[in-house]
């Protein structure tokens, strides 16, 4: 029920274009319900006393052409309501798309991390169509037929009650029939989109890494985790269609049901003398008026039972809350020194192995410090922590002597720049992906970060310069044009706080000594935290500190750490060999 209301929501904002769907929908039953009693009133009637009265030929022609009239204002509203309707649930698709996005980049790196894309692209895109569906046929199919429903049966038993009441009786049957069969729909709608959504899954993946699999000649092993996926999915399928034609199989008999009733009743009434046959025509008019609507509501179950399971799963992803999000008395981070400070900070993944334990370092505004160690000793995850990409489980990470927990999240993040050791490009121009870093930057300014970035002269050799497409994830780019991009992002940005995570991993010797000389200017008055497995690229850094699975393990400058013949001489040693 929690979930109906939420999904009514969603008309609020559309509330004209649903009030003249209904408004159209209206008209059309009514339409409907009134066909048969101008059917009677022809047959009874008008027709009979024509034969004696031939004055009463007008009024028959007028009656026809209101009729003829009444069913184009018929069509047109049925236009309105099958554009403007669909138009309805487009919009309300839209709404919902939009708003699980949103959603989804409030969402913190946990999420990400256990959640592949396949699914999360298939909940903001098939689920939702179903719902689209039905929040555009549901109300109209509901209202409608219900209003048809109501007003042929009212006209029923003031033609004829006990035919009336023959087929009322049928009815509770038909009602518990349907209900049995929407349960296990439901179940059956449900299982569908869980194995289309591992579909997805599986295709985003095998896409993303079909180099992979040709360097290994593993294109066959792609298809069969493909077609296993394929097979379980025709499995749910079945089920569900096997469910479907119970249902319909069944609706159908019910109507037919209802015609045997109608015709064995009431022939019985008219050899009994007790029923004028224009009647029964006019009444079978109205059984027909009455099942169309019951087929409608029909469709319409199953329609729910396949949009609510979309909008189920819709709603799963939007009741997850955000770990990290702003506290009420959060405020934004101005003025920044770049003042960095860990008090005795701990943090682990899902509460399960500890990662950091007890950190305890400051970094002075303006100066750099470096993280050396082994891969896995939490360096990675250190810089995460700084603009709250995850949460600590204890102590405090302070900026300038504030909190992080007490600053906004988007003036954080704002005045901090990363390039990852992961870059990753976008599917659009070079250009685009540079003014990523400041999305207001004019052409000049986007020009100007590519040449600090040394990547500039390279851009030009492109076919189409800065207009050159990157292709997915950057594909049609080196690794070390991508990382410069990355980096050239930053230098666009501009922000007080520099976080370097092996940013000159992919490059070469020359081009990495021209970066770095780049860096060390970018650098110059920010704070700045340097991972590198290259030790050469920080032997300037104002402090050094060697991180080990049990923490901090050294710390120092470069001529400190040498002398003290520990941890990182021997790994400086190991670099010069």
């Amino acid at each position: 029920m929690n979930h109906l209301k939420r999904f009514l929501s969603y008309y609020k904002p559309h509330l004209p274009i649903f009030l003249l769907d209904m408004f159209c929908a209206s008209v059309v039953a009514a339409v409907d319900v009134a066909f048969p009693m101008i059917t009677q009133y022809l047959l009874r009637t008008l027709l009979p006393q024509m034969q004696q009265n031939g004055a009463l030929v007008s009024l028959f022609v007028r009656i026809v052409l209101l009729a003829f009239g009444a069913y184009v204002l018929r069509a047109v509203m049925l236009f309105i309501v099958n554009y403007w309707g669909h138009q309805l649930g487009v919009k309300i698709e839209a709404d919902m798309r939009r708003d699980i996005f949103a959603h989804i980049q409030t969402l913190q790196f946990s999420f990400f991390d256990k959640v592949r894309t396949g699914k999360l692209l298939s909940r903001c895109t098939t689920d939702l169509f179903d719902v689209t569906e039905l929040s555009h046929h549901g109300p109209e199919d509901v209202i409608l037929s219900a209003l048809t429903i109501v007003g042929a049966f009212v006209m029923m038993f003031r033609i004829e009650w006990r035919l009336a009441l023959a087929l009322i009786l049928i009815m509770p049957l038909m009602l518990f029939y349907v209900m049995s069969i929407r349960v296990r729909q439901k179940m059956a709608s449900r299982q569908v989109k869980e194995k289309m959504a591992l579909i997805n899954a599986g295709i985003e993946s095998s896409i993303s890494g079909a180099r992979v699999a040709k360097a290994f000649t593993n294109e066959d092993y792609e298809l069969e985790k493909f077609e296993d996926g394929n097979r379980q999915f025709i499995h749910a399928k079945d089920y569900f269609y096997r469910m479907m034609a119970f249902f319909n199989s069944g609706i159908e008999f019910f109507v037919g049901l209802y015609h045997v009733v109608v015709i064995g009743l009431g022939g019985y009434l008219i050899y009994s003398s007790s029923l004028d046959p224009v009647v029964l025509i006019t009444f079978t008019l109205y059984v027909s008026s009455f099942l169309s609507p019951v087929k409608k509501l029909a469709n319409f179950a199953e329609q729910y039972i396949l949009g609510m399971a979309g909008f189920t799963r819709f709603c799963e992803i939007m009741d997850i809350e955000p770990e990290i999000k702003d506290r009420p008395d959060a405020k934004p981070l101005t003025e920044v020194k770049g003042e960095i400070e860990f008090r005795d900070v701990s943090f682990a993944y899902d509460n399960d192995k500890t990662v950091l334990s007890h950190i305890d370092l400051t970094v002075k505004p303006g100066e750099t410090l470096a993280l050396v160690g082994p891969s896995g000793s939490g360096k990675t995850t250190l810089c995460h922590l700084i603009p709250r990409f995850y949460e600590i489980r204890s102590g405090s990470i302070l900026i300038d002597g504030t909190d992080i927990r007490d600053i906004t999240l988007s003036s954080l993040r704002r005045n901090i720049g990363i390039v990852q050791q992961d870059v990753f490009l976008f599917a659009g121009t070079v250009m685009d992906n540079i003014r990523y870093g400041k999305t207001d930057a004019t052409d000049e300014e986007v020009i100007e970060a590519a040449k600090l970035a040394h990547i500039h002269d390279e851009i030009m050799q492109f076919p189409e310069g800065y207009a050159s497409f990157v292709g997915e994830r950057g594909i049609m780019l080196s690794g070390g044009q991508k990382q410069r991009i990355s980096i050239a992002r930053l230098f666009l940005k501009n922000p007080p706080i520099l976080i370097l995570d092996e940013a000159t991993s992919s490059l070469d010797t020359v081009t990495e000594a021209e970066i770095q000389r780049s860096f060390e200017e970018l650098a110059e008055g920010r704070t700045t935290i340097v991972i590198a497995h290259r030790l050469s690229t920080v032997r300037n850094a104002d402090e050094i500190i060697v991180l080990d699975e049990t923490g901090i393990r050294e710390r120092g400058t470069h001529e400190e750490l040498l002398k003290s013949d520990g941890i990182y001489s021997g790994l400086y040693r190991i670099t010069l060999e």
